[in-house]
């Protein structure tokens, strides 16, 4: 809410307060002359906060100086608002017996001065306003706040997609360009499937969420393009049972799983190892599990490798907060991943 606004709000409480107690009595129009002042110098306190005081001082954390000003401010308001437009003391007629005992008899200092119960009201509105304004303005901090985290949480997302993507096609490369010298028909083919890929990455990755079935078609384009490099028949097996084409997942999350499976699986001597993918989903939850033989012997493959995993890590963390479960098992002859999603 506008600073305005709230102004009007404020000011608007005030004025429906006092002709309510107008309301009470029967419109006198003593009581109207009387409080005038002080319902006007309510208001001015209102716009010296909301304007000038909060966002200058409080909010500043100059409190001595917030406290000096408000405390000025209605001294000086109640001073003025109590000695104007001011009623003559009530007469009492001096027939009546006892009158000159009457006034003696009332002690000093029983009745509050008109300047303390405009000191009173003015000191209250002064409080209602501070503690409004500093209401609104944590509310506004609050959304600052927010924001700044979406920001952030958006800015950190394309920064590990800027490490994924190119860290794809370095290895999807390698891999063609190892075809190119083996069949021309085959390398035809490999660019088609490469195609395919990259348009899943440059296009459809620009989103922050896309239907499963996409990932699921980079996964058997990624299949593809590694087998056909050669006429070996790989142990690859994968399961799919979707059960709606609607439902979404964070682009590029699980593919490097699967890259990362091919790597150090050790498949291409197709003896004594295996690559196992399994994708199920039902109605709001996604299960994934890949599982490949590992070898005694690690082969670095790829230098850069290793940025895949972690990004996946820290995706998960920020797209699915308490919403996922990621086992990782690293026994000596498999490594297998699952992953449960809670959409």
């Amino acid at each position: 809410m506008k600073a305005t606004k709230r102004f009007v709000f404020q000011s608007l409480l005030w004025i429906i307060i006092w002709l309510v107690l107008w309301i009470t009595q029967s419109f006198n129009f003593g009581f109207f002359r009387e409080n005038l002042l002080s319902v006007i110098f309510q208001i001015l306190l209102l716009a010296g906060l909301i304007y000038f005081a909060a966002p200058k001082l409080l909010f500043k954390k100059r409190y001595l100086l917030f406290m000096l000003f408000g405390l000025a401010a209605i001294i000086l308001g109640s001073y003025i608002s109590s000695s104007l437009f001011s009623l003559p003391p009530p007469r009492i007629p001096p027939r009546m017996p006892g009158a000159e005992n009457l006034i003696k008899r009332v002690p000093r200092g029983g009745i509050p001065s008109k300047f303390l119960i405009h000191f009173l009201l003015l000191a209250v509105s002064a409080v209602l306003g501070t503690f409004l304004e500093t209401l609104f303005y944590a509310q506004k901090k609050e959304e600052e706040t927010i924001k700044n985290n979406n920001e952030r949480l958006a800015t950190e997302l394309k920064l590990l997609k800027s490490q994924i993507n190119p860290h794809f096609l370095f290895n999807t490369l390698n891999n063609i360009y190892a075809l190119s010298a083996i069949s021309a028909t085959k390398t035809q083919e490999s660019i088609s499937y490469l195609a395919n890929m990259l348009r899943y990455v440059l296009y459809d990755c620009e989103q922050a969420f896309v239907p499963l079935t996409k990932e699921i078609s980079y996964i058997e384009n990624y299949i593809k393009l590694f087998t056909t490099k050669s006429s070996k028949k790989y142990p690859i097996t994968t399961t799919y049972e979707i059960g709606s084409k609607g439902i979404l997942i964070a682009p590029m999350l699980v593919i490097p799983f699967v890259e990362n499976a091919f790597k150090h699986s050790n498949i291409e001597k197709v003896a004594g190892t295996f690559l196992h993918i399994k994708v199920i989903s039902k109605l709001d939850k996604i299960y994934f599990e890949v599982e490949n033989s590992t070898s005694e012997l690690v082969e670095n493959k790829d230098k850069v490798g290793g940025i895949g995993l972690d990004n996946v890590k820290k995706r998960l963390a920020i797209l699915y907060p308490n919403k996922h479960e990621l086992t990782i098992e690293n026994l000596p002859d498999r490594f297998k991943v699952s992953l449960k999603l809670n959409l």
